[in-house]
């Protein structure tokens, strides 16, 4: 009878269990709450001056491309890593989230580009609304980020197909 080692079996059963219990619906519910709170937030402080300077069609682009930039930051790069830290094992492989509970949902939430890209829109977004002029230069950093990093990777494509 060849296969896998049984402890491998149950090591990997065992860790599967922990993960799924790992988080509860109520965690997910706790941030989904804040982020609630925060926009609500938001556009009860902003209500007034949406109207003085609303978003344009045309910032729509840079506005998404900044929030690309801003999610992969703190989700993918090593700059990032003080984010995560308190809520991800980053020790050998891939980043997992560590912890139960609250501290496990914050995990998942900051290793999904997907995930903290809802976050990063609601700053963005909001940081344009809130300072219109400031947002609009950290929306255009951001953007150019973004456009530095699809151009410095179809560089590396070009490259990788020429030689």
């Amino acid at each position: 009878m060849g296969g896998e080692p049984l402890t491998a079996i149950e090591d990997r059963e065992r860790e599967s269990r922990a993960t799924s219990d790992a988080t509860q619906p109520a965690n997910y519910a706790t941030i989904n709450a804040v982020y609630a709170a925060i926009f609500g937030a938001l556009l009860y402080a902003t209500r007034d001056r949406v109207a003085d300077d609303p978003i344009a069609a045309r910032e729509l682009v840079p506005l998404s491309a900044a929030t690309f930039a801003l999610s992969k930051l703190i989700a993918r790069e090593k700059v990032g890593t003080w984010v995560r830290e308190p809520f991800v094992d980053q020790h050998g492989g891939a980043p997992r989230p560590a912890g139960r509970g609250l501290q496990h949902a914050v995990g998942e939430l900051v290793t999904c580009t997907r995930c903290v890209g809802a976050w990063s829109a609601l700053g963005i977004v909001g940081l344009r609304v809130a300072a219109p002029g400031t947002g609009r230069t950290v929306a255009n950093v951001l953007a150019a980020s973004a456009a530095n990093d699809w151009l410095q990777a179809g560089f590396r494509w070009l490259c990788n197909r020429a030689g």
